[in-house]
C-alpha cells in the first residue's frame, strides 16, 4: 500500500508554516497522510516526491514573482496550478473582472514602461478624497500608502511614491480609498473546492504614507463575519469569471474574496486571493472549514 505524501509549500521566514495553516498538518495526518511544511525556494528539494503540493505561506514571493512562478511550473502537481498563480500575482486581473461586469474599486494604472514624470504622474492622482497607491505585484500591504489630495506635503509624498515604484520597474495602481473600510472594514469571503465556507471582516489597515517594512505582511486585525446574499453574488461572479480566464474543470481548492462596500453599498472586489491567502479558519466558528479543506486536499492527491 502507498502512503500519499503531500507538501504544504511555505517560505524560509516561516518554515513551519504560519499559525492559520499548522492545524492543516494534523488534520492531513489524521487522515493517514505524510504531511511536510517544505520551503518553496528550498533548491535541495525533489518536488516530484510529492502527490501533491499545496501553496500556502509563500508569502515573499512578490520581490521575486518571476522566481516563484518559475518555481510553480516545475512542481508536477500544484494546488492552486501555476496558471492560476501566473494569473492571480498581478492584480491587473481587477482589469478583467471589471471588464466582465464585476464591480471592482475604480483604478488607474501607471505603466513603468512609458516613462511618465513627476508631473504626469501628479496629472494622475485623484483631487478629492484620500487615494491609495501601490504595486500592481505585491501581498500583504507591502509598499502600499494612503494619501490626502488636499495636502502638498501628502500629495508630494504619493507621487515621491508612485515615482519610486516605477522606477523600480514596478507597475502601480492608484485607488480610492473606501471610506466604508473604516467604519466596517474589509469582508473576506472563504471558499474551499468551490464552496463558500465563511466569512471574516478586516479592520482598517491603512493610515498613512508607505513606511518601509521588514515584515512580510502588515498585522491584521480580524473578526468572524455573516456574508450578505449582495457579498456572496459577487464573489461567485468573480471567481467564474478568474474560472473561464484559467481554464480547468475542477473549482479552485482555495480562494479568499476581498468586498467593500461602495458609497451605495454595492460590494466591489478589493482582491481575489487565490495565490497563498489567510483561510482565517480560526474565525469560521467550527472545525468545518479546516476538515473541509484536508478532505479536498486529499480527495485531489
Amino acid at each position: 500500500m502507498t502512503t500519499t505524501r503531500i507538501g504544504l509549500a511555505t517560505c524560509s521566514a516561516l518554515p513551519r508554516l504560519d499559525s492559520d495553516d499548522r492545524p492543516l498538518l494534523a488534520a492531513l495526518t489524521d487522515r493517514g497522510v505524510v504531511t511536510e511544511a517544505v520551503v518553496w525556494d528550498d533548491p535541495d528539494v525533489d518536488w516530484s516526491v510529492y502527490d501533491l503540493v499545496v501553496v500556502r505561506s509563500t508569502w515573499d514571493y512578490s520581490p521575486r514573482r518571476d522566481d516563484f512562478l518559475a518555481w510553480a511550473q516545475t512542481v508536477p502537481r500544484l494546488e492552486n496550478p501555476a496558471d492560476v498563480l501566473r494569473w492571480n500575482t498581478d492584480k491587473g486581473y481587477l482589469r478583467t473582472l471589471e471588464e466582465a461586469g464585476v464591480p471592482v474599486i475604480p483604478t488607474i494604472w501607471l505603466d513603468p514602461d512609458r516613462h511618465l514624470s513627476k508631473r504626469a504622474v501628479h496629472t494622475r492622482m485623484p483631487a478629492f478624497g484620500d487615494f491609495v497607491v501601490k504595486p500592481v505585484v505585491s501581498a500583504g500591504a507591502q509598499d502600499t500608502g494612503r494619501y490626502q489630495p488636499v495636502s502638498a506635503q501628502s500629495r508630494a509624498l504619493a507621487i515621491k511614491h508612485a515615482v519610486d515604484l516605477l522606477d523600480g520597474g514596478r507597475a502601480v495602481m492608484i485607488q480610492p480609498y473606501v471610506t466604508s473600510v473604516d467604519t466596517t472594514g474589509e469582508t473576506g469571503l472563504v471558499f474551499v473546492d468551490g464552496e463558500l465556507r465563511h466569512a471574516v471582516r478586516k479592520h482598517a489597515l491603512l493610515t498613512g504614507p508607505v513606511e518601509a517594512s521588514e515584515a512580510l505582511y502588515a498585522a491584521e486585525r480580524m473578526e468572524p463575519a455573516v456574508a450578505t446574499p449582495e457579498q456572496v453574488d459577487v464573489a461567485e461572479k468573480a471567481l467564474a469569471v478568474a474560472r473561464e480566464q484559467v481554464g480547468g474543470e475542477q473549482p479552485f481548492l482555495y480562494a479568499r474574496v476581498d468586498l467593500v462596500a461602495s458609497d451605495d453599498g454595492t460590494p466591489m472586489v478589493i482582491e481575489l486571493e487565490l495565490t497563498e491567502p489567510s483561510l482565517w479558519m480560526q474565525h469560521s466558528g467550527t472545525a468545518a472549514t479546516l476538515d473541509a479543506f484536508a478532505d479536498a486536499i486529499v480527495a485531489r492527491a
